[in-house]
């Protein structure tokens, strides 16, 4: 196992106070949190940066995580990191059954405690 001193987190998601939420409770532990403001951006970053994780928000008005999810998956350089999707809690069921089938690695409903994001990003980078 290669010992990366800080791992890289992108949160990819339309909401600035979500990311700073996020890059709040992640850096308190260490994890350097980067932002993209919607799925464009995302996709972009995702590939110049090469995350050891991507927090994927699904509803973005440009391009939506599923899209980015489906281009993350279509490209070898970025095929292998790990993606915990964030749903609203009221989404439709079959974007969730569907992240069932395309092996998302976890995925989390909005508003979630800052516990759950913890567990959620331990449970991905222990399986490492």
């Amino acid at each position: 196992m290669e010992h990366s001193p800080v791992k890289k987190i992108l949160c990819v998601e339309d909401e600035p106070e979500m990311i700073d939420l996020i890059r709040l409770i992640l850096g308190r532990k260490g994890f350097e949190v980067l932002g993209a403001s919607g799925g464009m951006e995302g996709i972009k970053m995702i590939r110049e940066i090469i995350p050891d994780l991507v927090l994927l928000d699904l509803m973005m008005p440009d391009m939506d995580g599923w899209e980015v999810y489906q281009q993350m998956k279509a490209d070898t350089a970025t095929r292998d990191i790990p993606v915990i999707v964030v749903t609203a809690k009221a989404q439709n069921i079959d974007k969730v059954l569907g992240l069932h089938i395309a092996k998302v690695d976890d995925y989390i409903a909005k508003p979630f405690s800052p516990q759950e994001l913890m567990d959620s990003v331990d449970k991905i980078f222990s399986q490492k």
